[in-house]
């Protein structure tokens, strides 16, 4: 069994949010993902399990957003998306994720060899007005330049 009892209890939290079982996949992928860094395969059926459905129906969804990692390619300690809209190319984003891509060593979508950081690419994070901008986790920071980033992240 890969899922604790507490994450089993936050999916099962989910439950009355939602007029059947089903429509709880998405959540429970988020709740895995982010306290296991990935959805490794056995979480797949064990979530299956819980909202009495297919593991290929767990799948679909997840393979469907590309979010998720799967175990073999597990997320670092933070996650960085560096935005590429219009308004953070114009203003730099192009550059920072190159900036970042070069000094971290890895290329967007892969990892740090020492698990620090995850680097990724967003089409958009919906804070032009601060271009260019990174979400660092969950936390949105705007205007920022590759030392601004660099700093965050190793808070």
């Amino acid at each position: 069994m890969i899922l604790t009892e507490q994450i089993r209890e936050r999916i099962r939290a989910e439950f009355p949010k939602y007029p059947d079982k089903r429509a709880v996949v998405l959540p429970a992928l988020h709740i895995v993902h982010d306290e296991l860094r990935s959805v490794p395969h056995a979480a797949i059926e064990e979530i299956a399990g819980l909202l009495e459905i297919h593991p290929a129906e767990i799948h679909d969804t997840m393979s469907f957003y590309q979010f998720f990692r799967e175990e073999d390619r597990p997320l670092g300690k933070r996650r960085v998306w560096v935005c590429r809209s219009l308004s953070c190319a114009l203003r730099g984003g192009e550059e920072l994720l190159e900036s970042l891509s070069h000094k971290w060593r890895v290329a967007p979508g892969g990892t740090t060899d020492d698990g620090r950081v995850s680097l990724e690419y967003a089409e958009c994070l919906g804070a032009c007005e601060g271009a260019p901008c990174v979400l660092v986790n969950d936390e949105c920071h705007m205007n920022v330049s590759a030392e601004d980033v660099e700093q965050i992240v190793g808070e």
